[in-house]
């Protein structure tokens, strides 16, 4: 049932966003239909469950935008804050090669700056911060897999290729983060107790999922450029 509830509220968020037109707020109502959910989770004391929570509400983010996009591709680029420019970015690698995703000089440093700030919004607003942060991250996302997909002669192959799998990685290393960075100060608000061995091992996995995000996307973007160029027939 918190499943449910989690995706429900997740989604009228997004319903809410849309009437309101406020780009900036989107992340924060995504952000308040599930953030409830995570705390509840650390009170318990059960870090694995408040992840395995906010990986059910990234999975809603992505599909709600990406879903969004598709049947209201430029209506998506206004709605989503820098979701227009991040798929003008997206578009013009896609169809000439020349970009940050496919260039370890340039989105390294990128990388390791929004981590960095992840980091620090995380800790010190006990997890919302860095949430709605998170969200914005898959409402412009998902504003350019589902325009790609809208504009391209295969929608769902462009879909699944449009997640690109680096990203997926870096997405549940995020959500690990997240939920462990959180802990600190939400411990001290609620009065729980948090498994500090048991985070530095989430944290370290999530490390390790920041390095294979940056190595995957060294080696196998301009093939997989290739892909998408073919998949949506430009």
């Amino acid at each position: 049932m918190t499943t449910v509830a989690i995706v429900v509220a997740t989604v009228l968020s997004y319903f809410l966003g849309w009437t309101l037109k406020l780009p900036l707020l989107v992340p924060v109502l995504n952000t308040l239909a599930s953030f409830p959910f995570m705390v509840a989770a650390l009170r318990r004391g059960d870090v694995r469950l408040a992840i395995t929570r906010m990986l059910v509400w990234a999975l809603t983010l992505a599909v709600c935008a990406t879903a969004f996009a598709y049947v209201r591709p430029w209506e998506a680029g206004q709605v989503f804050a820098n979701g227009a420019r991040y798929r003008a970015d997206m578009f013009a690698w896609i169809m000439t090669g020349r970009g940050a995703e496919s260039t370890p000089s340039q989105f390294i440093p990128q990388h390791a700056r929004d981590t960095a700030l992840f980091a620090v919004v995380d800790l010190v607003s006990g997890g919302f911060a860095g949430m709605a942060m998170g969200a914005a991250l898959m409402n412009y996302m998902g504003t350019y897999v589902g325009s790609l997909a809208a504009a391209s002669r295969y929608p769902l192959v462009a879909i699944f290729l449009g997640w690109h799998p680096w990203a997926v990685i870096r997405v549940v290393s995020f959500v690990v983060i997240g939920v462990v960075l959180s802990g600190p100060l939400l411990s001290r608000v609620f009065r729980f107790r948090s498994d500090g061995a048991e985070q530095r091992r989430l944290l370290t996995w999530a490390a390790g999922g920041l390095i294979a995000d940056v190595t995957l996307k060294a080696l196998l973007a301009p093939a997989w450029r290739n892909l998408l160029l073919r998949v949506a027939g430009w």
